[in-house]
């Protein structure tokens, strides 16, 4: 089925706290300390990135678009209502799937828990198929293509080339990486790795192979490892890789890897917004 969840439900921390390293209009600067990143102004016209993601949804075929967020999400909605109408996504159906923060954490359970809330919330999409993706990256059409029209596995995965990502060797290092097998099913991975352990990620010809947060999953079969995915000793949260760590060691061959060549836009720091 055509759906993305698309997962907003962080606290752009980093994004907050690297204002004053650039030089921004006020309006621009008071967005991105009181709203989520992905609502900030990109352009001259106020297109933020949220915009051009749902923009490449629509053209990849996607027809359902669930935005998980934070419980205070009104800046979501208001901006869902000022731009319903726009031919870039009129006609997607827009969901707010919330992503609640436990009594004894100040900040969220990490991202396998914003999909297992998602999925209790709209548990239609456990009968599904549905597509995974960060808020803060800006990921192409085809990418989100090549996911939605996957048919061969129960579960997908884009691995980015990391020759083509114009990222720093430090940057990638905030990343996961991959090993796949021969016949392209996605053997392992791991989330944030040492730097001075990325070669041995390296496959047969050399190429490091980096996700990017951007899967596509059937609902039934990752229910149970986002439910029992352990918290990450070192950031105390439940990570999306690990929980899919944990599927293809149970489940090998069941989850296809899409290895692509292209820089992926990312809005992480304050820094990132001049490059839009």
């Amino acid at each position: 089925m055509a759906n993305l969840i698309i997962m907003a439900a962080g606290a752009s921390s980093r994004m907050k706290k690297s204002l004053d390293d650039i030089k921004l209009s006020e309006k621009r600067k008071t967005i991105a300390a009181n709203q989520h990143k992905t609502l900030i102004p990109l352009t001259e016209k106020g297109k933020n990135l949220l915009y051009f993601l749902c923009s490449n949804a629509k053209s990849a075929g996607y027809k359902s678009i669930y935005i998980l967020t934070a419980p205070n999400n009104e800046a979501f909605k208001n901006w869902v209502q000022v731009n319903k109408n726009d031919s870039s996504i009129s006609g997607v159906k827009i969901h707010f799937p919330v992503q609640y923060v436990p009594k004894e954490r100040e900040k969220p359970l990490g991202t396998a828990d914003g999909i297992e809330q998602a999925l209790y919330q709209f548990p239609q999409l456990l009968n599904q198929r549905f597509t995974v993706c960060n808020a803060d990256n800006l990921y192409s059409t085809n990418v989100l293509k090549q996911l939605l029209e996957h048919k061969d596995s129960p579960h997908s995965i884009i691995a980015y080339n990391r020759d083509y990502l114009n990222f720093p060797e430090e940057r990638i290092t905030k990343f996961a990486l991959m090993h796949i097998d021969n016949e392209g099913y996605l053997k392992d991975i791991v989330e944030k790795p040492p730097i001075k352990t990325h070669n041995s990620f390296r496959n047969q010809k050399g190429e490091l192979l980096v996700s990017m947060n951007i899967f596509s999953f059937t609902g039934t079969e990752i229910f149970p490892y986002l439910k029992n995915c352990p918290l990450n000793q070192e950031r105390n949260e439940k990570e999306l890789p690990e929980a899919v760590r944990m599927l293809v060691k149970d489940q090998p061959k069941s989850t296809y890897t899409y290895i692509v060549k292209e820089h992926l836009q990312d809005l992480t720091s304050a820094k990132d917004i001049n490059q839009f």
